[in-house]
């Protein structure tokens, strides 16, 4: 085999999206918290189903990197049946390298349902209990992206920084999910010292940071709306604080995402703090789900085919405002050609901006 250039470890599911118009929201007075609501025992119509095969934070990754023509592969855990296969066949079909993906005879493929209702979406989620074992990863990639893995896999972690220990040359970037966060950066202490590049949303960010601080020490402004109508202006001071905390754990380069807000990073290189826009949206977004993936992909793709942190800010957000224009994480993804093109055709304000 030669040599990945991105290899993505983490869980694989099948989504199955149940599109709602007979439902409601109802937030808190600060918009901190929000629920989706369906009349209780009742028969609520829905609109449609959709069924999108092999995605999930690594797959999304690992297909986003193939498409911008970077040789990527997957590690990741499959049961024996034809939801599994159904999922390798489509990893397939985007020249994504499978060779490290796991199948567990006596298990299931996860499959999740997807409450898809106006553009966002609620996730019911159900991780299978896989017995994770790291494969043997020869030659070893150039970079290993590690995101989002199951409730039981605290001791496949100490695996994957045994591996990396033993493998300094490979780079690390790490886009964490619900369990990795849960764990707490003591534990994957380890990680975060050893990442390249960290992503993460606002509110993972104050999560991640909550076991340490108050969260008067980190922001309490971003759980605020904008009062200027320009987020960077108004979150400046918080921005700064979080990104810094952050990179006070370990990772050299930090980017933290804010839906339709926007993004920021610190690149600890070079001590520059960035804010960038997102990229104006084509149409009104279908569906939320995978901008975050799209974002933390495209931007380590960047990274790794030379680019500046300036330069991958710009990329990130681009293949975001694609993505959300599709149902699922992967079928907006764009290829190379297609993203520099758009890139050509942005608006002359479509640029990072010093924090």
């Amino acid at each position: 085999m030669n040599q990945l250039d991105f290899l993505a470890v983490g869980d694989i599911t099948t989504d199955a999206f149940i599109r709602l118009t007979d439902a409601h929201v109802n937030c808190s007075v600060d918009k901190t918290k929000c629920e989706l609501c369906v009349r209780f025992a009742d028969k609520i119509p829905y609109e449609s189903v959709t069924v999108v095969r092999a995605v999930g934070n690594a797959p999304n990754a690992a297909v986003a990197a193939a498409r911008l023509n970077l040789a990527a592969g997957l590690v990741s855990d499959i049961g024996d049946d034809e939801n599994g296969r159904e999922c390798l066949a489509a990893l397939g079909k985007e020249k994504v390298n499978t060779s490290f993906v796991t199948t567990h005879n006596d298990a299931k493929t996860n499959y999740h349902f997807v409450l898809w209702y106006e553009a966002e979406r609620t996730i019911l989620v159900k991780h299978e209990a896989y017995d994770y074992k790291l494969p043997a990863l020869e030659p070893a990639p150039k970079w290993l992206y590690l995101s989002s893995l199951g409730g039981n896999s605290e001791a496949y972690h100490y695996e994957i920084i045994a591996y990396l220990e033993n493998h300094p040359e490979v780079q690390l970037a790490f886009q964490p999910g619900t369990f990795q966060i849960q764990l707490g950066t003591e534990k994957l202490k380890k990680l975060y010292e050893r990442a390249a590049i960290f992503f993460c949303n606002k509110e993972e960010a104050q999560r991640i940071l909550r076991g340490a601080h108050s969260e008067a020490d980190f922001g309490n402004v971003w759980l605020s709306p904008a009062k200027t109508g320009r987020p960077e202006d108004f979150s400046k001071s918080a921005s700064r604080s979080i990104l810094s905390e952050i990179h006070a754990l370990g990772p050299k380069i930090v980017c933290i995402t804010d839906g339709p807000n926007g993004a920021y990073a610190y690149d600890g290189h070079m001590n520059e703090y960035w804010f960038m826009p997102i990229y104006p949206d084509p149409a009104p977004p279908l569906s939320r789900t995978g901008a975050g993936d799209a974002f933390a992909s495209s931007f380590t793709a960047a990274i790794i085919l030379g680019k500046s942190v300036k330069e991958a800010l710009r990329w990130a957000p681009l293949n975001s405002a694609f993505v959300v224009q599709q149902v699922g994480a992967q079928k907006g993804l764009l290829t190379r050609q297609e993203l520099e093109r758009s890139l050509k055709d942005a608006p002359a304000d479509y640029a990072p901006r010093f924090l």
